[in-house]
């Protein structure tokens, strides 16, 4: 009896390729535009599971439970985290408006007492204000007003409605996150797996370069946030400035916008400060107003000069212009998402296609005078406290000996 020979599986011929490569592409961007509303949310689980790698790591070392139980803790922290600041968040918030509300009701009666005190303190000044109808633009100020007031009840209903979509979609990111890190056998690698042959090289490579742009950027910018928040929460509330929360968010997510992101926080600063009736210990308007702006510009000069380059060194490699450019674009694509992610998404684009062009041209996508990314240092005193842990639980693991009891 005769064995019957191994037959090879056929090999594809340049033409059978290029039709699966082309029909493999037409699927795809037709279940991107199916299903273009997932997309971000997808994105968004994959990096909570990047990011929460290193954290369920340690918590499955410190507490020797197993992969999924550590993921499962910390998941169920999240959860309960959020519904706190949720909850805090939404009575601070509806509290805000509705002193928005009054501010604005307020100041609408007030309207004419404010434009001739302005006028009349720019007249001390010799500026000539005899060309403007103080009259006609009182009107049209209240006119504004009135429908601001008017429109302020669908507002509110759009705020109920974007709320709800919120956390549906943010649960919905949890649990697909929650799925990814628990099945990845905690290996970060085993997250996302591409293996394709003749570019293992290349893949860890690009792998190492968009892990430093991607940490870089979202470590070191979830930090910068969070400190500006508080920073700003700090201080406004000290000087007693109204809509202290909403304004120190609005200068947390400032700092993804360059140039325009700090104008926009500055301008709207000024204008609250200004109509606002407290004054820090009974000011002149204007005074208290060029007060808040200066520390405001402190604040934003000592994070863009000083912070910013300690925490996210030199892993983007972009040009702010660029950011700002590539926010504009995105926010129209993918909305305040879109705006948050756009330095590192430009920078991603950077680094594949630099590598496309050099591959195309058949040159090293890798050339050996090409300084590499690096990523930010770690804080001296984030070390110290890791070697006293270390030690610390090195004593208490330690058995006493005869002469310790004694």
């Amino acid at each position: 009896m005769t064995e019957n020979p191994i037959q090879e599986s056929p090999r594809w011929g340049g033409t059978t390729k290029l039709v699966i490569a082309l029909t493999f592409v037409v699927i795809v961007g037709a279940l991107l535009v199916r299903f273009q509303n997932i997309i971000i949310p997808l994105f968004m689980a994959f990096i909570l599971s990047y990011l929460l790698h290193p954290v369920a790591s340690l918590m499955s070392r410190l507490t020797r439970l197993s992969w999924r139980a550590s993921v499962g803790i910390i998941f169920l922290l999240i959860v309960i985290l959020l519904l706190g600041l949720l909850t805090l968040g939404g009575v601070g918030l509806v509290n805000q408006i509705q002193v928005l509300v009054d501010f604005v009701q307020t100041n609408l009666d007030e309207l004419p007492t404010i434009l001739n005190d302005v006028f009349a303190w720019a007249s001390r000044f010799g500026v000539d204000i005899s060309q403007f109808d103080l009259s006609s633009i009182s009107d049209q100020l209240l006119s504004t007003g009135q429908k601001l007031l008017g429109e302020m009840g669908s507002f509110l209903s759009t705020i109920a409605g974007s709320a709800a979509n919120f956390l549906g979609w943010t649960l919905f990111v949890l649990l697909v996150s929650f799925f990814v890190l628990a099945e990845s056998g905690g290996l970060r690698e085993g997250i996302i797996k591409i293996d394709l042959p003749g570019y293992a090289h290349d893949l860890k490579r690009l792998g190492q370069e968009l892990g430093l742009i991607w940490n870089a950027f979202l470590r070191g910018q979830i930090i910068i946030f969070f400190i500006t928040v508080i920073v700003y929460f700090i201080v406004l509330s000290v000087l007693g400035v109204q809509y202290a929360i909403g304004l120190s968010l609005a200068a947390g997510f400032a700092r993804f916008l360059p140039y325009v992101g700090p104008a926009i926080n500055w301008t709207a600063l000024a204008l609250v400060t200004f109509f606002q009736p407290f004054k820090l210990f009974d000011m002149e308007p204007l005074y208290y107003t060029l007060l808040v702006f200066v520390l405001a510009l402190v604040i934003d000069q000592f994070f863009d000069n000083i912070l910013s380059p300690r925490i996210m060194a030199d892993a983007l490699r972009v040009h702010p212009a660029a950011v700002l450019v590539a926010a504009i674009i995105s926010a129209s694509l993918l909305g305040v998402v879109g705006v948050v992610i756009a330095a590192p998404m430009l920078a991603t684009l950077q680094l594949i296609g630099q590598y496309t062009l050099r591959k195309m041209f058949d040159l090293d996508p890798w050339p050996p005078h090409e300084k590499r990314r690096t990523a930010p240092k770690r804080s001296k005193i984030l070390a110290q406290l890791r070697v006293w842990w270390k030690s610390l639980r090195r004593k208490m693991t330690e058995k006493p000996t005869d002469e310790d009891s004694k």
